[in-house]
């Protein structure tokens, strides 16, 4: 579903020139709550299939209605998270939800794993994501699709990620959009 690589937007400059590339989807980091609606709709008349960090939506509750704004007014394809109330929400809702697991070390890794195959997100983005032994453990552990994020910088940082059990990367280095 994913193209290999997704745009990670933070700024309006960012989103702009996002608009300009081929890539199906794009995923919002770090937006304010007055600019959602607005950047979702002209995002899908440039025909991009949107993905919001509901966390990092400033003046937003992450809560159940939160969700329902997201997607019932706003009309994201789906929704990013760290919580996994959030991405059970989601799936709920009936949109794609991305459960954003940090690998920070191994009880971190334990923690989140058993998460992600308790609830069953559609897919997991795993930061950082340029560690190629923790991609293939996650993959072969869940079974479910994964999004290397974090620290991706060079175009080997890309291949490494896809060759080792990711099926898409997301960054926001413009030069590898």
């Amino acid at each position: 579903m994913f193209s290999h690589v997704i745009p990670a937007v933070r700024n309006m400059k960012d989103f702009e020139y996002a608009l300009k590339k081929d890539h199906e989807q794009i995923i919002f980091l770090e937006t304010r709550l007055s600019q959602v609606e607005s950047i979702v709709k002209f995002a899908k008349q440039h025909k991009k299939k949107v993905f919001m960090h509901a966390d990092l939506i400033q003046g937003l509750k992450v809560d159940e209605y939160g969700l329902e704004y997201l997607i019932n007014n706003v009309k994201v394809d789906g929704i990013i998270s760290t919580r996994v109330n959030v991405i059970a929400s989601a799936k709920k809702h009936n949109i794609i939800g991305i459960q954003r697991l940090f690998a920070l070390d191994s009880h971190a890794l334990n923690y989140n794993l058993k998460a992600c195959k308790k609830i069953q997100p559609d897919y997991i983005e795993v930061l950082p994501g340029i560690i190629p032994s923790v991609l293939k453990e996650i993959s072969d552990e869940t079974g479910i699709p994964l999004i290397a994020g974090g620290l991706i910088r060079t175009k080997e940082d890309v291949d490494n990620a896809l060759n080792n059990g990711a099926s898409a990367v997301t960054t926001s280095n413009r030069s590898l959009w």
